[in-house]
């Protein structure tokens, strides 16, 4: 039963915040941290897979997914206020050390929990999700003109964007290939939450919010290089969001690393998530890491 995938609740921050839980909390934990637009859904098909070696935990933000989602008045959304969501959710889990899965908006929120609290962190799986500026590709100029000008006419522009389906369905289909093996389920489940009244200003709130995590990269990159922890990378090699140059930083300044170019897009899951899985089971397994039969500490800043 350990393979199956639960779907759960908590309180957080008088929240509620969903999750999908598989494995037992026995074997060493794995918390996966989804990207814009998507939910723990993008996890999917890689949780049960998973779920014999690793304890897993996929949680949704607030305001994605099926956790609630309160109005900008009312929360703050900002990718420092996920990070304590998703710090005081596996506190109440009790889990105190924990491999990241970090994609997309999964990387500004976990690297700030790992520069918190690093004695904590045992390792990174780091799918399109980026820690330099060079890394970003060209859809970002719409967050850069929202950051230099956040007036109604570009706060307006950028959700028109980003929340348009449209481009939903270009983050799963562009670079894919395979396509014929991207669910359309994905890209639908994911406008249909940001369809929902008041998301647009979620969402805008948020891409404001993305230029502090590009004032943060010096400070990723620092923890990276002083903790050095184990990272793999499995990079949709055909991504047109996140560039290789986001990819290949890791792979210059970390010495427990392996990166893997996989045949895919922004969303390499929806092709690749067996090959993903087993990457993960033989890196986490590897003579540099071996969370399934060694305790990995970490110097506590």
């Amino acid at each position: 039963m350990s393979e199956w995938v639960r779907y759960k609740y908590a309180t957080v921050q008088g929240l509620s915040v969903f999750y999908r839980e598989a494995g037992s909390p026995s074997n060493p934990a794995l918390v996966l941290l989804h990207g814009f637009p998507s939910s723990s859904h993008m996890f999917r098909e890689l949780l049960p897979l998973l779920a014999d070696r690793f304890y897993l935990i996929a949680p949704d933000y607030p305001g994605f997914g099926y956790s609630n989602m309160p109005s900008i008045s009312d929360f703050s959304y900002t990718f420092e206020q996920f990070s304590l969501i998703i710090e005081q959710l596996l506190d109440q889990l009790s889990i105190p050390k924990f491999i990241l899965y970090c994609h997309d908006y999964g990387g500004p929120v976990g690297f700030r929990l790992a520069v918190r609290h690093p004695h904590r962190v045992r390792g990174f799986i780091i799918q399109n999700s980026v820690v330099n500026f060079e890394g970003l590709g060209t859809p970002f100029d719409v967050f850069k003109a929202l950051w230099k000008h956040p007036d109604a006419r570009t706060q307006q522009e950028f959700a028109a964007t980003v929340t348009s389906f449209d481009f939903t369905k270009k983050q799963y289909f562009t670079g894919a290939c395979y396509p014929e093996r991207v669910s359309p389920d994905g890209p639908y489940m994911d406008q249909m939450f940001l369809n929902r009244p008041g998301n647009q200003e979620i969402q805008v709130a948020l891409g404001y919010d993305y230029r502090k995590n590009v004032e943060q990269y010096p400070i990723w990159q620092q923890y990276l290089r002083t903790y050095q922890p184990p990272v793999l990378v499995v990079w949709g090699r055909n991504d047109f969001i996140f560039t290789l140059k986001g990819a290949e930083f890791f792979e210059r300044e970390l010495k427990c690393v392996a990166t893997h170019l996989l045949c895919g897009g922004h969303f390499v899951l929806e092709e690749a998530s067996y090959v993903t899985a087993m990457l993960i089971k033989n890196f986490f397994d590897s003579t540099c890491t071996d969370v399934f039969n060694t305790k990995l500490e970490f110097p506590v800043r």
